[in-house]
């Protein structure tokens, strides 16, 4: 559950943790029972003994059992706050976030269905983008899917829960024409870089796929990044060996393979030495992991690197921690009411 926030006689006031501050009446109503407990056993006692009640239990009475629940309760209530994480704003910071501007261009053809690295390669570059994303701090992001075309998934932003979302989507299925159009994934990560605004933060490309430029185009593509400051990464997805490219039904399950004119299988192969070519034309390099890592959280240490610029100011108002409001006076009823005898018949039990 994510923390609340709410603003009473002009402070800014947050719980960290809600959880506890829902079940804080509990402890009142624990502290309740007891009371009520406690009181009960003192008539219960009243009734057997009457007027001797003072000759056998001197001093008995049900005030300490009583007020030894109320204590235990209030204690309790005031711990489970303090538990919560009370936080007050008492004063507003300009927060300036600094990073760069990083376009991810995903290959989503139907060769990335292969499964030569688990699930697919479609899946496990979303698993490692969103594994990306999650380390991204104040670079503006933005996504470009392609397979015969290329188109904005997702515009610059550092809101990278919408760009996850967007990242989500991203299906084979959905693009209205197959191949591997490199060349316009890269013209229009650059038309997105450009149009940014943001002149003075570094900007990447980050490209994954797992085929060869089927326009032809991509080596001039890169040129003109690399002249525009653009770096590019490349991440090669897939075998130089090559993998057949699965057909699929609605639930996911292959019902073939893909086959070519002659009736034989066509198979993906990763143009390695291509995407080595195209990435030193952007002034970067190719990505390779090992096993199923496809390599792209190695483009980190990559764009740490990269110069990083203003790209957001904001006010931001600045929590102080206030649990200690709540955890002494916590500790004091607790102590108090762990000191209080709980009537009669306890003490009797004690003896």
């Amino acid at each position: 559950m994510t923390g609340i926030q709410t603003t009473l006689l002009g402070q800014h006031l947050r719980i960290v943790s809600p959880l506890f501050l829902w079940l804080s009446p509990l402890a009142l109503l624990v502290g309740a029972w007891a009371a009520v407990a406690a009181y009960r056993r003192q008539q219960r006692v009243q009734e057997l003994l009457g007027a001797r009640l003072a000759q056998v239990f001197p001093g008995a009475g049900a005030g300490q059992g009583v007020a030894r629940g109320v204590s235990s309760g209030f204690g309790l209530f005031l711990l489970f706050f303090a538990v919560a994480g009370p936080q007050c704003g008492e004063r507003t910071e300009l927060v300036k976030r600094s990073g760069i501007d990083l376009v991810i261009a995903i290959d989503a053809s139907n060769s990335m269905l292969a499964r030569d690295v688990k699930p697919s390669r479609l899946e496990r570059a979303k698993l490692e983008v969103t594994a990306l994303l999650d380390r991204l701090k104040g670079d503006r992001v933005g996504l470009i899917v392609f397979a015969g075309d290329a188109f904005v998934q997702c515009p610059l932003t550092t809101d990278y829960a919408a760009a996850r979302l967007f990242l989500r989507a991203i299906d084979p299925a959905a693009m209205p024409q197959q191949g591997t159009a490199i060349a316009s994934a890269l013209l229009e990560a650059k038309q997105v870089l450009e149009g940014g605004g943001r002149g003075s933060a570094a900007k990447a490309v980050l490209l994954i796929t797992d085929g060869e430029d089927q326009e032809g185009d991509a080596l001039k593509a890169a040129g003109e990044l690399g002249e525009a400051g653009i770096r590019i990464y490349a991440v090669a997805v897939g075998s130089e060996t090559g993998e057949p490219i699965p057909i699929v039904d609605k639930d996911n399950n292959i019902t073939g393979y893909k086959k070519d004119k002659e009736g034989k299988t066509v198979l993906s192969r990763t143009d390695l030495a291509g995407l080595r070519e195209l990435a030193s034309h952007g002034g970067g390099l190719v990505l390779r992991g090992t096993g199923s890592d496809l390599g792209v959280l190695q483009a980190l240490p990559e764009l740490d690197k990269l110069q990083k610029g203003e790209l957001e100011s904001r006010l931001a108002v600045q929590y102080d921690d206030k649990y200690g409001w709540f955890a002494w006076p916590a500790f004091v009823l607790l102590a108090l009411g762990a000191s209080l005898s709980d009537g009669p018949l306890r003490r009797r039990r004690l003896a």
